[in-house]
């Protein structure tokens, strides 16, 4: 792999912020994440506002499973596609891949407007756009050590993390008001006419990113999907150091995902609307932010230190201390502080998983990852609300259940990052 633009023996933030390809790819990406979540808030509003006919007809009244069907199409691609995503991947250009999922996307939405309002075709629109995004994904990993040299690896990632977090929270924020305010001022089909074109500009950043591709334009000829498929699961299973990177990965990904829910109730406590709990993930995400700050300039220094453990025993104290939080500024403190614990271990596990992969098999590997993580995302979601449900409902208040459910958590977490850096220990210390 050949940096396009390699920095001038710096490293760190500094470098990153000089480095014309990253830049590219970088805010690409964070504008496609922003089109991504308001996608999701228009969804909403079409199902609301937009007289889609119900299909089947049984569901005339029946808003609720309208949009768990919705949400089931939204999903599904990503735990479907993701590694067969990742395979065709390895077989085209990574610039390339990533502007034509932009272009699909913006084509599909653009075309909502002019298509039958009905609930199927929504269904199917959602699930077609999903399954494109799932191309984005392992390209754009793939490409982040084709725009940095391998010092810069680390803050890289820890930057992408950040901005990922911060590109889900504006997207949920603005989405609604912006619609609202497009909508009347521009008529009803100007909010799929604003989404097409945020996905285009960010393919028209892309395609000002100029690196090199060993593979690029390469054939996808003789493409044999079940045999690239265990040829990534064979390379994961041999390469302890690549798998192990992969397990600390999806393990923080379940606890962000479950302290998106918890954040609910969590707000409530603190002094916030429970309707403003964006406010309190944006803390996380500035957390990670001076995380990607710290690894940017002080990473060097860390090495042979167990960074991932010290992540995972920071979250994990961090959300014990939520149980008996009340006040709104230690919230968000303690908040920024789970961000950049989650930073410690999102950068380098990234950074290595790059490093040691070889191009031929990035797309493979970040296809299983990204299948990994979306797993590792729906399982939390799905069970901690009702856990925290039951739990309260078992000593009968719902302050004592939460304090439970956060104490707990917190003393997994830490049990889970310990036990996991023990297993890997061997693998990872050599090269943290």
């Amino acid at each position: 792999m050949h940096p396009a633009s390699p920095p001038p023996d710096r490293s760190g933030l500094d470098a990153l912020l000089r480095n014309r390809p990253f830049l590219a790819l970088w805010t690409g990406q964070l504008l496609a994440q922003v089109a991504d979540k308001i996608f999701y808030v228009l969804l909403i509003i079409l199902l609301k506002t937009g007289d889609y006919r119900p299909w089947p007809v049984s569901w005339q009244h029946s808003e609720n499973s309208m949009l768990s069907a919705v949400m089931i199409a939204y999903t599904v691609p990503a735990i479907v596609f993701g590694s067969a995503a990742g395979i065709v991947v390895d077989r085209f250009s990574k610039k390339q891949m990533l502007i034509a999922c932009n272009v699909i996307r913006a084509a599909l939405i653009v075309a909502l407007p002019f298509l039958p309002k009905a609930f199927v075709v929504l269904l199917t629109m959602t699930f077609l756009i999903s399954t494109v995004t799932q191309f984005f994904a392992p390209a754009e990993q793939a490409a982040i050590p084709l725009t940095v040299g391998r010092e810069g690896l680390m803050s890289a990632n820890a930057l992408f993390a950040s901005s990922t977090m911060g590109g889900i929270i504006v997207g949920m924020t603005i989405g609604e008001p912006l619609f609202s305010w497009v909508k009347h001022s521009f008529g009803a089909a100007s909010q799929e006419f604003l989404l097409g074109g945020l996905y285009l500009i960010s393919a028209a950043l892309i395609y000002t990113m100029r690196i090199k591709e060993a593979h690029a334009g390469s054939s996808g000829k003789n493409v044999h999907p079940w045999q690239d498929l265990k040829e990534g699961l064979r390379y994961l299973k041999h390469n302890h150091l690549v798998s192990n990177a992969m397990v600390q990965l999806t393990i923080l990904y379940s606890v962000f995902a479950a302290l998106q829910v918890l954040a609910i109730a969590l707000s409530g406590k603190i002094g916030l609307k429970e309707t403003q709990f964006g406010f309190l993930l944006a803390a996380a995400g500035v957390g990670m932010v001076f995380g990607a700050a710290f690894l940017g300039h002080w990473g060097h220094r860390m090495h042979h230190k167990p960074l991932p453990l010290i992540g995972f025993l920071m979250m994990g104290f961090v959300l014990a201390m939520f149980a008996f939080t009340r006040q709104l500024w230690v919230g968000f403190g303690l908040s920024a502080l789970f961000g950049f614990g989650a930073s410690l271990i999102n950068g380098p596990m990234q950074a290595l998983i790059q490093e040691k992969t070889p191009e031929s098999m990035q797309g493979k590997v970040f296809g299983l990852e990204n299948n990994a993580i979306n797993i590792a995302l729906s399982l939390p979601l799905a069970l901690t609300g009702p856990l925290t449900d039951a739990v309260s409902q078992a000593v009968g208040s719902d302050d004592l259940g939460l304090r439970i459910v956060l104490l707990s958590l917190g003393f997994l977490v830490s049990v889970m990052g310990m036990a996991a850096w023990k297993h890997t220990r061997k693998v990872l210390q050599d090269v943290l």
